[in-house]
């Protein structure tokens, strides 16, 4: 399975590819209590700015063809500091923003569970057709956001582009670009706070394939980080996967 393509077409391929770049945005109050936060339009945390930061110093030298971002103030500030380092402007684009929790936004998960219960386990159960209470559905996420991403194929054949959004888009995302069910969203890939997953897409002719391949970096966090290392606490290293159906998880390094 491994060698099934030879080292120099998989490089020619990865050459001629697209490569768009999944960015979750950085720590705001409610990722870090674990509160249901989708229309809601939180603010970075000072952690959140410092991996914001850390994402733009390790990946500004990449030739950057284009920046999509969510139009949520965490998801702009998120993309902020690259946009500043490279003078690329921002594509703002209302499809990236994060899933609506109607009922259940600003509440923790016990609190959903006790008021909500029914909807909850049907939310748990199969979140493609069934949504939080008076929230929207992954079938309804799909819909709104892969047109930015078919909007990007169109624009570009080849390159580098940023998209930043949010944990449930992303991941919706993901699972229809790789052809999972996008009602195992939940259980299947995880998008942590400024986590980045990559997607080659190759064109093949007239149609574009997703390539066996992708690298997922993940946002890393070490104690023992010396200060001349990396400009903050939060860093980013490079992971190859081979995706065949396979859980794919962005997990924090400690």
């Amino acid at each position: 399975m491994y060698l099934r393509y030879p080292i120099r077409i998989i490089n020619e391929i990865n050459d001629m590819s697209l490569k768009i770049y999944l960015l979750r945005h950085g720590e705001t109050t409610y990722s870090q209590r674990g509160a249901y936060c989708g229309t809601l339009d939180a603010e970075l945390t000072q952690a959140g700015h410092e991996m914001a930061q850390a994402f733009a110093d390790a990946y500004r030298r990449l030739a950057w063809a284009d920046i999509y971002v969510s139009p949520m103030k965490r998801a702009i500030a998120t993309a902020q500091p690259l946009s500043d380092a490279i003078g690329l402007p921002m594509q703002v684009r209302d499809g990236l923003h994060e899933i609506s929790y109607g009922a259940w936004e600003d509440q923790e998960l016990d609190y959903v569970r006790q008021h909500y219960e029914q909807d909850y386990i049907r939310w748990q159960t199969d979140p493609a057709w069934n949504p939080p209470t008076d929230g929207e559905t992954a079938i309804q996420i799909a819909a709104r956001a892969l047109p930015v991403i078919t909007e990007i194929q169109s624009k570009y054949k080849t390159g580098n582009v940023l998209v930043v959004s949010h944990k449930a888009t992303i991941r919706i995302i993901l699972c229809s670009l790789l052809g999972i069910d996008v009602g195992r969203y939940r259980d299947r890939i995880n998008a942590l706070t400024a986590s980045v997953s990559i997607i080659n897409l190759a064109s093949m002719g007239q149609c574009w394939k997703c390539w066996v391949s992708a690298v997922t970096c993940l946002n890393t966090y070490s104690k023992d980080q010396a200060p001349d290392v990396a400009k903050c606490r939060y860093s980013y290293k490079n992971r190859s996967n081979i995706l065949a159906n396979i859980q794919i998880n962005s997990d924090v390094i400690s």
